[in-house]
């Protein structure tokens, strides 16, 4: 136990951080480090026990079970064609006004969101519908692809959410109050995008051209092609925060739906399950082998004690609860800037964690706090993967105008966060009525 010192974290956080900025996978370099640290701190057949435990604890978990199962709930409703069909019905009842393609965009990305819980995803699936049409439609290339852009990070929020999922399952909280206290951040969220956008076209008209308003008749029939997967959604949603089943027992009863849509839609062919199957599989494995590297490097971390040298030093500084959240913030975004968003949460929440418990924090709130910070990150130059997905949607905007575009979003993502940091309770109240 000589290595047992908070030095030794520190140089392998050190290591961790270049081997991200290399480019190796995030799962192999977490556990790589966390393995190779435990050897020189334990000993490597000490090391080979711990590390197999954990990972078979891991995978042996019921709550895992959650993760692929809401995976191919999106997956089947993508092949029911619903990206384009959420959107539709957003744009009919909306898109007439000025900035409402824009704003039906963001309301795309908060539907879809509840189905994929993925920012890449959603921002794929929607940018591929919308923004195509807000470029014959006239819109500011600015305006469409930061509008796409920011929302396709409200999938890492609104629940079912994979970020909050991996978050519960690391840091050994209750993913349905995880969920119910997204809710309200989730929605928050999304109206501070449309008041931007609302903002940005009443300062500039001629970024989004007003359009021709759909008829009822056209609406109604927009919103019955939704009714159907709308409803799947909220009675699960609904059914976590109220309890009527667990988050995997929700699951469950969503992928009975989606099946059940996808045929009724026709849209169900054994190549579309198989597809879903495959990728659901896919992703599911490259989530698992993080989750495992995650852990194993936070057994890495409490044995050299770096956590509490970090929380006394923090706690030392005597800046009091809302400083020592401030500077949380700070180190997030930060970091965030330079880091994928679950390299951010897999690497800091081991850190950040116990020094929010010592202070007495909910780490319901701490999840969602750092969930809104990794967001961030996806729409955060120079690293911001939403940006780059919607330049390879749209190859013919320049990736300094998907910057600028953004820029007015990333405003009201940062006065969120800071809201959501001085008043915990946009996060907890939910959580409290419901259980009380």
């Amino acid at each position: 136990m000589t290595y047992a010192t908070p030095e030794t974290g520190m140089v392998g956080m050190a290591v961790l951080f270049i081997l991200l900025l290399a480019g190796m996978p995030i799962g192999v370099a977490l556990g790589l480090v966390g393995f190779g640290g435990l050897a020189i701190v334990l000993g490597f057949e000490p090391a080979l026990i711990k590390s197999g435990v954990v990972a078979f604890e891991t995978l042996t978990r019921y709550e895992l079970g959650t993760l692929p199962l809401f995976l191919l709930i999106a997956h089947l409703c993508f092949s029911a064609n619903a990206s384009r069909d959420l959107f539709d019905a957003a744009a009919k009842l909306i898109g007439h006004r000025r900035g409402g393609l824009a704003m039906a965009s963001v309301g795309g990305c908060a539907a879809f969101g509840t189905i994929s819980g993925s920012s890449l995803a959603t921002a794929a699936t929607i940018g591929l519908v919308a923004l195509p049409e807000m470029k014959k439609r006239g819109y500011s290339d600015a305006l469409a692809t930061g509008s796409v852009a920011a929302g396709g990070t409200l999938g890492q929020m609104i629940p079912p959410s994979g970020a909050l999922i991996v978050f519960g399952i690391i840091s050994e909280q209750s993913i349905g109050k995880l969920f119910t206290a997204a809710i309200i951040p989730g929605v928050t969220q999304m109206l501070f995008y449309l008041i931007v956008i609302a903002l940005l076209v009443r300062w500039r008209p001629s970024i989004a051209p007003p359009s021709v308003r759909a008829s009822w008749r056209e609406r109604g029939a927009a919103l019955a092609k939704v009714a159907d997967i709308t409803a799947l959604m909220i009675f699960v949603i609904a059914g976590i925060a109220i309890g009527w089943f667990a988050p995997s027992e929700a699951a469950a009863v969503g992928v009975t739906g989606a099946l059940a849509i996808a045929a009724w839609r026709k849209r169900l062919t054994f190549a579309s399950l198989g597809t879903a199957l495959e990728e659901t599989l896919r992703t599911s494995g490259l989530i698992f082998a993080v989750v495992i590297g995650a852990l194993i490097f936070s057994v890495f971390v409490s044995v050299t004690g770096l956590a509490d040298t970090i929380g006394l030093w923090i706690g030392g500084l005597g800046l009091g609860t809302l400083g020592t959240v401030v500077v949380i913030a700070v180190v997030l975004l930060l970091l965030g800037s330079v880091l994928d968003g679950l390299a951010l949460m897999l690497l800091t929440t081991p850190i950040m964690l116990p020094i929010i418990e010592s202070m007495g924090l909910s780490p319901i709130w701490f999840g969602i706090f750092l969930v809104r910070a990794m967001e961030i990150g996806f729409v955060h130059p120079p690293i911001g993967m939403n940006l780059y997905v919607i330049h390879g949607i749209a190859k013919d905007v320049h990736l300094n105008r998907i910057f600028k575009g953004v820029v007015p979003f990333l405003g009201a993502d940062l006065f969120h966060l800071a809201l959501l940091g001085i008043f915990p309770a946009i996060a907890l109240w939910l959580p409290k009525v419901l259980a009380g």
